[in-house]
């Protein structure tokens, strides 16, 4: 090759190599400024759970550093299906709405605890009715497969008595309170806000309520397994700024009941009638929730618990690995 034939070669391969260099610039650039979706969180109407539209309005989110879109469900059950069909990465879920896709084989992690039912859920009965043991016998109404049922069968087991020793009546929780008020039914169990409403009503005593089995009602935040481990520090993020929302309500109960109540489309008085019921957990809590014991109060100990529930009463095929599905990592980090 003479002198003339290598420097047109050499021009050849300069005018290659300037679009090649161009267009790897462009995949970094395009990469480097490329923004992760928003992480999108279900959520439901329960106190535990509208607490995190504060996050949003007061820019605790935003504090953290965590792109987050909040995603509304009217209906509780839709963000459970939502969940396991991967249309969100996250859900606040019951523990006992849980369980079952685990028992599917479908991974998810509970990576926080919300609060938990410290009244909201009760058991209200005619006021000739002095205790639980006197309804033997008598017909009580609530959903099957509800906390609200799991929350009868305990009040039963706490008193000697089965299910069997009493007229069970299946009718959706809305419709178990409104069998009571019209005196169709001895007894129902109800959560809130029906719950203050047979009371206001002087139809019903409460007998029994989710405060007497402290640790076996907890709400949730849980995340498909991928989006845990594939967005850990997103995740973390996220748990920190729920610490934020406790303390907010706790500084300032009264916009935080406005913020809340909003997005039920409630008047803050009514909706106030909730937070007595609703146990907020923070930070200690929480540690102390993921501790492995056999305890109610651990998330270990309850769901075992709500897992032996849901299989007697024929609402899960098998027992599923629930320990293997508990995140206590993210709040353990926070801990100073």
């Amino acid at each position: 090759m003479n002198n003339i034939e290598r420097k047109q070669n050499k021009r050849g391969i300069f005018r290659l190599a300037v679009p090649l260099l161009g267009l790897a610039l462009a995949i970094l650039f395009g990469m480097s400024c490329q923004k992760q979706k928003p992480i999108r969180i279900g959520y439901s109407d329960w106190p535990g759970w509208t607490a995190w539209q504060i996050a949003k309005e007061k820019g605790l989110f935003a504090k953290h550093g965590v792109d987050v879109e909040l995603v509304w469900f009217p209906i509780y059950t839709d963000s459970l299906t939502a969940l396991s069909t991967g249309q969100i990465d996250a859900n606040s879920s019951a523990w006992s709405d849980v369980i079952p896709p685990l028992a599917e084989g479908i991974p998810l992690k509970v990576v926080l605890v919300n609060d938990n039912s410290h009244g909201n859920d009760g058991l209200v009965a005619k006021p000739e009715f002095k205790s639980i043991k006197d309804l033997r016998g008598k017909t009580i109404a609530t959903e099957i497969g509800t906390v609200d049922h799991f929350l009868m069968l305990q009040a039963l087991a706490k008193n000697g008595m089965t299910e069997k020793d009493v007229e069970f009546k299946n009718l959706a929780v809305p419709d178990a309170a409104a069998a009571f008020i019209a005196g169709k039914v001895d007894a129902a169990v109800i959560w809130q806000p029906w719950l203050s409403n047979v009371q206001k009503s002087g139809k019903g005593k409460l007998l029994f309520s989710s405060a007497d089995i402290p640790g076996l009602i907890p709400d949730l935040l849980v995340f498909k397994e991928d989006v845990a481990r594939n967005r850990e520090a997103d995740v973390q993020k996220i748990v920190a700024t729920w610490f934020d929302v406790v303390e907010f309500i706790k500084t300032d109960e009264a916009q935080a009941i406005q913020i809340m109540a909003k997005v039920v489309e409630q008047k803050p008085e009514d909706y106030k009638v909730f937070l007595p019921g609703t146990r907020f957990f923070n930070l200690e809590d929480n540690i102390k929730a993921f501790e492995p014991t056999e305890q109610d109060s651990s998330l270990k100990g309850s769901g075992k618990t709500i897992t032996d529930f849901l299989s007697s009463a024929g609402l899960i095929k098998k027992q599923p690995d629930f320990s293997s599905a508990l995140e206590p990592k993210f709040v353990k980090a926070l801990k100073k």
